[in-house]
């Protein structure tokens, strides 16, 4: 009766320290991280346009909008074209105010419930030239 319950508690020990294990890697396991993509305004040939000029994003994920050549640089996200036609999203995903030097730079953060689906944005001074772009956000 004693070999039995000693034989009954190293078993039940070692199925703890199994499922502490297991466990542990549930808990330890990296989540997805965001990304950073970086959009250069103006093209390295002096062109007026976006490069790239079409991204795809996560909700979470960061833009670096990077004025680059032939300045000054916006970005507007037109509130028409986006999946929810949301005014107040657009405006808080845009860049009104004007990059005048090459090298300034400005954020944008994807909400984490940012609608699935494609943005059109543009650059103000030179929309006219075609300097538009594509953000698509997947799900």
């Amino acid at each position: 009766m004693k070999l039995i319950a000693a034989s009954w508690r190293r078993l039940t020990l070692a199925v703890l320290t199994v499922l502490l294990v297991v466990s542990s890697f549930a808990v330890f396991t990296p989540t997805a991280s965001a990304e950073t993509y970086t959009v250069k305004l103006g093209s390295d040939k002096g062109l007026l346009q976006f490069e790239p000029k079409q991204l795809t994003v996560k909700p979470g994920d960061t833009i670096v909008w990077f004025n680059n050549k032939v300045p000054p640089h916006n970005v507007v996200f037109d509130p028409i074209k986006n999946p929810a036609k949301d005014k107040a999203l657009a405006a808080s995903l845009s860049h009104k105010k004007l990059a005048l030097n090459p090298g300034q730079k400005m954020e944008t953060v994807i909400p984490a419930d940012a609608p699935a689906g494609d943005y059109t944005f543009y650059c103000e001074p030179h929309r006219g030239a075609g300097m538009v772009g594509k953000l698509t956000v997947a799900s």
